[in-house]
C-alpha cells in the first residue's frame, strides 16, 4: 500500500493531467458524476446510514453528516451547473508590448494541488472535487472520521467515473482517516500547492499552527446581526429567524443579535419564533430583564463572557444590547471571526457608516446572513468561506482556485 507521501508525489507529478483536457471533458465527468450519484443515490444512503449511526442524534454536526435522497439530489444538480460555467482558465488578463518588442501575456492558470481538510460535511467531497476539476486542479480529501463511510464510497464512484474517461484512478486522493495523516498533509511541502481547512475554528487554529505548506483560512463564522433603532420590526423578525434557525450547524448561522437600546420593547417581537424552536437565549442583562416574563424560562438565562465570540452551530443565540451605531460596531468588531456580519436598519447614514467600519467577508443590509453561499451567489458551488484577505475573500469558487502565470514571446531578445 501507498504511504501518504507516495500518493502526493504521483499526484503533484500527474497533476498536469487534469490542467490538459478541455473544459468539454470535464463537463463531462461532471456530468458522468452527477448520473451516477442518482443512480446509486440508495447505497450512498446505506454507507451514510454506517457514519450516522456512530453519532447522537443531538449532535450539532449529525445534521452537517446526514446525506438524504434530497441533498443527493442537490449535490447531482450542483455538479450539473458547475458543469454549465464558464471555464476560469486561459483567461487572458492583460496583454502587453514592451519597447524592446517583447509580448507579455498574463493568464489564469491552475492552483496544482489543492487539500482540503474538512469535518462531518460528506457534500463537501463532492463540491471540492467538481470545483477543483472544472479549474484543472487535483483535489486531495481529508474528511473528519465522523464520515469515513460516506466519503469513502463517494470518492469510490468519483474514481469510477475517472476510470471510464480514461484517467488514472488516483488523480483524486481521499487521505487516511487518522489523525497523523493530517500532520503529514501539513508538511508535504513542494507537494501541495494550497490548503483549505474547512471546519471549527479548533480546525483552522491547527492547521494555521501546524503547516509547512501555503493555507487559505475558511469556515468558522461568528456571525452579528445589529438592529437598529431605525429597523422595519417585520423585516427584522423574519430575518433573524431565518438567520438563525434556517439550518442551525452551518458557519452563516446567526449566532449573536446586536440590538439598540431604544428598540428593546420590540424585543419579544424579534425572537417571539425563536421560541417555537427551542432557541436557547443567552441575554445580557437589559435583554434579559426585558424577556423575564415573555421567553419561555428554560430556554432563557443570563449572558457571561463565553457567550459572546461563539459560533454556537446550535439553537442557541446571544443578545448584546448598545446604545448606538458605534456600540455596535465595536462589540462586533470585537467578536467577528470575519465571515458574514449583517445590520437591519433604514436609516441611510447608519447603514453607510456600518458598511464602512464592518470588515468581514460579506456584510448584508436588510438580509438573512443565510445567503452566505457559492451556490446562492451564482457560483454553482463552492470550497469553502474564505476570511483571510489574501488571494481570497468569500465564498471560493471557480475563479478562486486560480492563480495566473506571465508568458513572453520573444524574438532573439536579450538584457
Amino acid at each position: 500500500m501507498k504511504s501518504v507521501k507516495q500518493h502526493l508525489s504521483f499526484i503533484k507529478e500527474n497533476s498536469y493531467k487534469l490542467s490538459e483536457l478541455n473544459d468539454s471533458q470535464r463537463n463531462k465527468i461532471l456530468l458522468d458524476l452527477a448520473n451516477l450519484l442518482e443512480i446509486n443515490i440508495s447505497t450512498i444512503i446505506y454507507n451514510n446510514s454506517l457514519d450516522l449511526a456512530k453519532m447522537p442524534k443531538n449532535d450539532p454536526k449529525y445534521d452537517r453528516l446526514e446525506l438524504n435522497e434530497a441533498r443527493i439530489k442537490n449535490l447531482s444538480h450542483d455538479l450539473r451547473k458547475v458543469s454549465e460555467l464558464e471555464s476560469p482558465l486561459n483567461k487572458l488578463l492583460e496583454i502587453k508590448e514592451l519597447a524592446n518588442g517583447l509580448k507579455l501575456e498574463k493568464k489564469t492558470v491552475p492552483l496544482g494541488v489543492v487539500a482540503v481538510i474538512y469535518e462531518a460535511r460528506p457534500n463537501v467531497t463532492i463540491d471540492v472535487f467538481s470545483l477543483c476539476l472544472k479549474s484543472g486542479n487535483v483535489a486531495v480529501l481529508k474528511g473528519g472520521t465522523d464520515a469515513w463511510e460516506t466519503n469513502n464510497y463517494l470518492v469510490g464512484l468519483i474514481q469510477q467515473v475517472l476510470l471510464n474517461n480514461n484517467l488514472d484512478s488516483n488523480l483524486v486522493y481521499l487521505m487516511p482517516p487518522e489523525r497523523e495523516a493530517v500532520y503529514e498533509l501539513l508538511n508535504a511541502v513542494g507537494l501541495v500547492d494550497v490548503c483549505i481547512p474547512r471546519g471549527s475554528q479548533g480546525l483552522i487554529n491547527f492547521v494555521r499552527e501546524n503547516a509547512k505548506i501555503p493555507v487559505i483560512e475558511t469556515g468558522a463564522g461568528i456571525v452579528h446581526t445589529y438592529v437598529d433603532e431605525s429597523a422595519n420590526l417585520e423585516f427584522a423578525s423574519k430575518i433573524i429567524e431565518n438567520a438563525k434557525t434556517r439550518r442551525v450547524s452551518v458557519c452563516n448561522a446567526l449566532d449573536c443579535l446586536v440590538i439598540h437600546e431604544n428598540r428593546l420593547d420590540d424585543l419579544f417581537m424579534l425572537v417571539k419564533n425563536l421560541s417555537d424552536k427551542n432557541v436557547v437565549i443567552y441575554a445580557d442583562k437589559k435583554s434579559f430583564d426585558k424577556l423575564t416574563n415573555t421567553y419561555p424560562k428554560h430556554l432563557l438565562y443570563i449572558a457571561n463572557d463565553d457567550s459572546f465570540g461563539c459560533e454556537f452551530l446550535d439553537y442557541k443565540i446571544s443578545i448584546k444590547t448598545v446604545s448606538n451605531i458605534n456600540d455596535a460596531i465595536k462589540h462586533i468588531m470585537k467578536y467577528t471571526s470575519g465571515h458574514s456580519e449583517a445590520i437591519i436598519a433604514d436609516d441611510k447614514a447608519v447603514i453607510t457608516m456600518f458598511l464602512n467600519r464592518v470588515d468581514a467577508a460579506a456584510v448584508y443590509v436588510n438580509s438573512s446572513t443565510a445567503f452566505t453561499d457559492g451556490g446562492e451567489f451564482g457560483m454553482g458551488a463552492e470550497i469553502g468561506i474564505s476570511t483571510q484577505k489574501l488571494h481570497a475573500r468569500g465564498p471560493m469558487a471557480l475563479p478562486e482556485l486560480t492563480s495566473y502565470k506571465w508568458i513572453i514571446y520573444g524574438n532573439g531578445q536579450i538584457r
